[in-house]
């Protein structure tokens, strides 16, 4: 797999994993561009590193998405390596009525539908390129579900599914599909929803981006760092065993 001197985009690159997976292409030779939709946050990563490039946009907006792809051809002549990474998870408590159903659809748009408008609107530009590459971030998760955010282990399964079926489709276009499953990684998201809390021992998204970077450079389609490998694994040998185990407290305590 080529790792320098390609142009790539990151979704939701302003912090945490996104963030941690721009610098360590930037590391490498590449120009790196992130966007979220934030402004404020990604002015304050061009101003720690002036290198990158940043766009405000957002993925769930066809109009944003349409606009951004059009910049990448005039700004950049192209695009080599996109990574779907942007998400969010939200705790919820399906057994609750009162539960905010727009914010569950918003989970679903922008963890599962975006991925799929932004291959729709680069996918010209990848077809061009050489060394083409399509990445998604989804989750452990997609192999064993996690009760407390049904929503969020609904959207990776997906996202998980959808990446395993498209990946022969673009091998004919010279496309290379990459899946990176990370496990519970220290960031705002784990934060937010209270998962730091559960003796998980989130990891660092430094070393995600090692472990990554390791595995991409071997060609490996795949990724699964920490718990991820062991969740993948027991989701065959011993489903009922592992759900469990991950489910002993189903019922969210910080609800949606």
């Amino acid at each position: 797999m080529k790792q320098s001197h390609q142009t790539v985009l990151i979704t939701g690159g302003s912090s945490g994993i996104g963030l941690s997976l721009a610098k360590k292409f930037m590391e490498h030779h590449n120009t790196v561009i992130i966007t979220g939709r934030n402004l404020a946050k990604l002015e304050k990563v061009k101003a720690q590193y002036p290198k990158i490039h940043i766009y405000q946009s957002d993925v769930t907006k066809d109009t944003d998405v349409q606009l951004l792809a059009n910049n990448i051809i005039q700004d950049f002549k192209g695009l080599d390596v996109l990574i779907n990474n942007a998400g969010i998870m939200n705790l919820v408590d399906a057994g609750n009525e009162t539960n905010d159903l727009q914010k569950q659809f918003n989970e679903i748009e922008i963890n599962y539908n975006s991925p799929i408008r932004m291959l729709h609107y680069f996918l010209p530009m990848l077809k061009k390129s050489k060394n083409a590459v399509l990445i998604n971030v989804s989750s452990g998760l997609a192999y064993v579900t996690f009760s407390q955010a049904p929503v969020y282990s609904g959207t990776k399964s997906a996202l998980h599914f959808w990446t395993q079926a498209i990946r022969p489709q673009l091998k004919q276009h010279n496309i290379k599909v990459v899946e990176l499953l990370p496990p519970v990684v220290d960031t705002k998201l784990a934060e937010d929803a209270d998962l730091k809390d559960d003796n998980l021992k989130p990891m660092p998204p430094e070393k995600l981006a090692d472990i990554f970077w390791k595995e991409y450079g071997r060609g490996k389609e795949e990724i699964t760092p920490g718990i991820s490998n062991i969740l993948r694994i027991m989701s065959r040998l011993a489903p009922g065993f592992i759900f469990k185990q991950l489910n002993r407290q189903p019922i969210p305590t910080n609800r949606s």
